[in-house]
């Protein structure tokens, strides 16, 4: 059909492709190059966003290694969920339970952005749509949590032959700001724990409150998490040479490798006030209890202190073998990380305000 426009006719164009090699067109009107592969009964065909010979010949390789590792298999037909789930079960093994539960509620999460979509036919603008649609509604963290985990499914499944590329892959994460943490003076710790043990005043409630004290001491001077704290055993423990073994129990550690750590003074302390006890067993837990959060909350509000938690004494400890001296690389291996003092530098970079300003009348210029 004609049509006036401007006084001149407009008459539809011809797409006209030649074929310059096996596989690879070139587009007529524009010369740019496209890659035609066939797959079983299919054919794939794409820009190569090149009018450079050269260059798209190695694209169309790369693009033709893409279509050739597709399966023709009746799972491309499976949902992101169905591929999400397979996943998990091949990966489960390697996680702590807390992170598999955490796993699952993304794909939970993701699942309706990418519902009635056959994993073969998954795009980036689906990715897009939770992209403009979720990620705007969550924290950066929870945003980049999500992100990764449905970028390790799209590997899955290519890697599995069942889509050609991954969709997410140039998906940029957001920049997480980094939390202002808040970590006790040495005053403020000494005072806690002595509002802890003293409890109400009275004997009995200052005998339920020894446990949680404990757990606070042990906390700062070993600079432990909390599960890793309350899972230390009377074995774990080598006065002789002065170190101990943070296991993590049944769940093992964060990283999921055991570290032995040298023992602080304090620490040697207070586990020997706790070994005076004659019924210790190799077996058993030194700490009584697995939470000091309710004794330490009410010490806070009394103190008019802010609400500190279990891990701002690891916090606590990190920053006084910092200031004690002790570099940070070290530091960071008696904690555990395994970025060779890169997260430590982040967060524990600036130290507590007094310690600055005494450090910085040692300048001399």
């Amino acid at each position: 059909m004609k049509t006036e426009a401007l006084g001149e006719t407009k008459v539809a164009r011809k797409v006209v492709f030649h074929r310059v090699a096996e596989n690879l067109y070139r587009l007529e009107t524009s010369g740019g190059y496209y890659a035609l592969v066939k797959r079983g009964d299919k054919q794939f065909r794409r820009s190569l966003k090149t009018k450079d010979r050269k260059l798209a010949e190695r694209r169309l390789k790369e693009y033709r290694d893409q279509v050739l590792n597709l399966r023709v298999t009746e799972d491309a037909r499976l949902s992101f969920a169905d591929v999400a789930k397979r996943w998990m079960a091949v990966t489960a093994h390697t996680l702590k339970p807390s992170s598999a539960l955490r796993r699952e509620q993304c794909i939970k999460t993701l699942a309706p952005y990418f519902a009635g979509v056959s994993i073969r036919n998954i795009q980036r603008q689906h990715c897009e749509r939770w992209l403009t649609e979720r990620a705007p509604t969550v924290a950066a963290m929870t945003m980049n949590r999500e992100l990764e985990l449905m970028r390790a499914v799209f590997a899955y499944a290519v890697k599995l032959g069942l889509m050609l590329k991954n969709p997410a892959a140039d998906i940029e994460r957001r920049r997480v700001t980094q939390a202002k943490i808040q970590i006790p003076t040495r005053e403020q710790f000494r005072k806690l724990v002595a509002a802890i043990r003293e409890s109400d005043g009275r004997e009995n409630s200052r005998r339920k409150a020894k446990p949680g004290a404990d757990l606070v001491e042990l906390l700062a001077y070993s600079g432990c998490r909390l599960a890793e704290a309350t899972s230390l055993k009377w074995q774990d423990v080598d006065f002789e040479n002065g170190v101990f073994t943070v296991t993590g129990g049944e769940g093992g550690t964060k990283n999921h490798e055991r570290r032995i750590v040298p023992m602080t003074s304090a620490l040697r302390i207070l586990l020997e006030q706790f070994r005076n006890n004659p019924l210790t067993h190799p077996q058993d837990f030194i700490s009584q209890i697995h939470s000091a959060k309710k004794c330490l909350a009410t010490a806070c509000r009394r103190l008019a202190y802010p609400l500190f938690t279990h891990h701002d004494f690891r916090h606590f400890f990190a920053t006084t073998c910092i200031e004690a001296g002790v570099d940070i690389p070290t530091v960071s291996r008696w904690l555990g990380h395994k970025d060779g003092g890169a997260l430590a530098m982040r967060v524990y970079g600036h130290l507590r305000q007094e310690h600055s300003l005494a450090a910085v009348q040692k300048v001399n210029f």
